[in-house]
């Protein structure tokens, strides 16, 4: 009786905490934090896109003040390299 229960407990709690990391992507879209919204994709000759990601001395902000996922991270870096070597950023 009391295994019973004590598997019982354990299932609820289980099915607590899978359904508390699930997330759809219209809540995640609506927390975005205000420099990623509409971001789709840095490009290099965007230089408007870039310049929120660039702090005033033109370098780069760290994700955790913008917000950017480890991904969208190194996309922002990549984009911001190649427009320091066309020369848009200076």
């Amino acid at each position: 009786m009391r295994r019973e229960k004590t598997d019982e407990m354990m299932r609820d709690k289980k099915k607590l905490r899978a359904g508390s990391r699930k997330k759809d992507s219209e809540s995640m879209a609506s927390r975005a934090p205000r420099r990623l919204r509409g971001f789709a994709g840095a490009d290099f000759r965007d230089f408007n896109v870039l310049r929120r990601f660039l702090t005033e001395q033109g370098k780069l902000m760290p994700a955790r003040y913008t917000g950017a996922t480890a991904k969208q991270q190194r996309q922002i870096a990549r984009a911001v390299r190649r427009a320091r070597a066309m020369g848009f950023v200076g």
